[in-house]
């Protein structure tokens, strides 16, 4: 085996440099190290500053003893982490950084194979995009969700309960004192978000992806057996080595096809659908934000999880989870997909019984007849949006309204709350400079607080259009992903106050009332131009000139397609 192993290169052989990396390496790994053992790399996103990875050193020590186990030398690798909740300006800036640097570090490096560990939004993303890049054997760990926390009685969704309690702080339904009360109950143990927001919607796209062991995503973080999956996995990267089983194989056209069927039939976060295109762009894959309407806009939604539904990630688990809820769907998955057990995924679905049916609906009595991400064109989104039915009002999915337009998300705060603000709830209120280049880096923002005014009179829900991102633990009847964005010359740019809108989604439509003779006289507004002011150095600067738009992946454009694993010069 030592001839077919990558990390041959640089261990096999008498001369100096051979000598060099040998010696370097010997603090304690066995005389046999690197005699035809196969050197698999733990990237892990654990840190203090994301706490819900914070838990992954833990789950580093069991993959690897699995590693170990099964004959290789594992590598403890440290890759930038990033914490959706504590990073300014927002996570997303950074996702193509990590996956670059994730990527630089796994291919200049004496690896053969790799195992994933991440878990808040932005690191499961950012690690497949390097594993697509890099192209050596790999397979994903999530870290799973946290328990439910309780506050008086009822469950916590992390995420969604903090919009809601805010909205209800807002409106003078609950106090200060209770409002903070519910603060110091909402986190109860490790682990990402247990909503079905982004953390827990990549963790099982990963996973209908073929990159994860079936069964395993979902498993809560405090869960036992996590740990053992976590071993499994170090088995298997070692196995992966040997059969050669790269993210190219496994990550097919099919296997694409399978990850939008289970994003409609979880009710998964919208963010999804930016993080496949642009893990599709660096395998070479042609896949389009039409695809994700065209395979999955009429898929039943099966999971009766928050934001979408009323249970949590510890109720999906206890009800069977992934397996369970894509035995209801397999008539409508590819077949021939593969995972990084080198079977089928479908293969893994024969014993995959619903164990609460509640949680888990069954295909003749669906959440939902239909829980896809639906793709919005017209003059006001050019190259499309995205809107969740499964989170909107019902009532909104068709509607007219006058335009109340925010020029940056810094606009928006300083007026929203304003009583003087002539906004009533058939409004539609327009945020814009949010997109991947305006902000930059595409925030969380869309789902904006309702006016205070509105929010005391009972309203809760409202259209929203706006070029950013909503976090996946979010609700409401929220257009976003618009491109393209304001900053990049899109027609949200010359939206004004008092424009009407309309948006049919139905008919799958967004669009400004306003003639093309009278859009191609406008300008964007001084106020417009000065929000997009862009910062002068460093990644920002990189980011802004390279970064592609949401409708592709927002991806950088010199990041897309695959570099492989080969290096060929030495250093020394």
């Amino acid at each position: 085996m030592t001839e077919r192993l990558r990390s041959a290169q640089w261990y096999t052989g008498q001369d100096r440099n051979a000598y060099h990396h040998r010696a370097w390496m010997r603090r304690g790994v066995p005389a046999d190290a690197f005699a035809g053992r196969p050197q698999i790399a733990i990237a892990d996103t654990a840190s203090d500053l994301t706490p819900c990875n914070a838990h992954l050193a833990e789950v580093a020590l069991s993959v690897r003893d699995g590693v170990y186990e099964a004959g290789g030398i594992p590598l403890h690798l440290p890759v930038v982490s990033l914490g959706e909740n504590q990073m300014r300006p927002t996570a997303m800036l950074w996702r193509n950084m990590a996956a670059m640097a994730a990527e630089e570090m796994l291919r200049a490096n004496p690896v053969d194979g790799v195992v994933l560990l991440g878990g808040c939004d932005k690191t499961i993303p950012s690690l497949l995009m390097a594993a697509s890049s890099v192209d050596l054997p790999a397979v994903v760990v999530p870290g799973g969700p946290m328990l439910t926390g309780t506050w008086r009685g009822r469950p916590l969704g992390c995420g969604t309960d903090v919009w809601r309690l805010s909205e209800d702080l807002r409106a003078g339904v609950i106090s200060a004192e209770d409002y903070a009360q519910s603060e110091s109950a909402m986190i109860r143990s490790r682990g990402h978000c247990n909503t079905m927001g982004t953390a827990s919607t990549m963790a099982l796209v990963a996973e209908a992806l073929g990159m994860v062991i079936p069964g395993v995503a979902g498993t809560p973080a405090p869960d036992s057996r996590l740990l053992q999956a976590a071993h499994a996995s170090g088995r298997l990267a070692v196995e992966m080595v040997g059969a050669d089983r790269r993210p190219g194989t496994v990550m097919t056209k099919g296997s694409f096809h399978n990850a939008i069927i289970t994003l409609a039939a979880i009710g998964g976060s919208t963010n999804a659908v930016v993080h496949l295109l642009a893990i599709a762009g660096r395998l070479g894959i042609d896949l389009t934000l039409d695809d994700f309407d065209r395979i999955g806009s009429r898929v039943p939604a099966l999971v009766d999880l928050q934001p979408a539904g009323r249970f949590l990630m510890e109720d999906f688990h206890r009800a069977g989870g992934l397996r369970a809820v894509l035995h209801q769907v397999r008539d409508l998955l590819d077949d021939e997909a593969l995972t990084v057990t080198g079977r089928p995924l479908v293969d893994h679905l024969d014993d995959a019984p619903v164990f609460d049916n509640e949680v888990i609906r069954t295909r003749c009595r669906p959440l939902l007849a239909e829980g896809g991400i639906a793709v919005l064109r017209g003059n006001l989104a050019p190259d499309g949006a995205v809107i969740k039915p499964a989170a909107a009002s019902r009532h909104l999915l068709r509607h007219r309204g006058r335009a109340v337009v925010f020029d940056s998300i810094e606009d928006f705060h300083a007026r929203i709350d304003d009583p003087r603000l002539d906004v009533d709830a058939d409004c539609v209120l327009v945020l814009r400079g949010c997109g991947p280049k305006g902000y930059p880096g595409m925030p969380e923002v869309s789902n904006m607080p309702l006016p205070k005014k509105l929010l005391e009179r009972g309203v809760r829900d409202m259209v929203r259009v706006c070029d950013g991102r909503m976090s996946g633990t979010a609700y409401g009847t929220v257009v976003l992903h618009v491109a393209p964005e304001a900053a990049a010359g899109g027609p949200l740019a010359l939206v004004r106050t008092g424009d009407m809108i309309r948006l049919d989604v139905p008919e799958r439509r967004l669009d400004l009332e306003v003639s093309e003779d009278d859009l191609a006289r406008r300008t964007p507004s001084q106020a417009t131009i000065a929000a997009f002011a862009a910062p002068a150095r460093g990644w920002q600067r990189l980011y802004i000139d390279h970064v592609l738009q949401a409708d592709t992946g927002a991806d950088l454009d010199f990041l897309t397609g695959s570099s492989g694993p080969h290096v060929h010069r030495d250093p020394h």
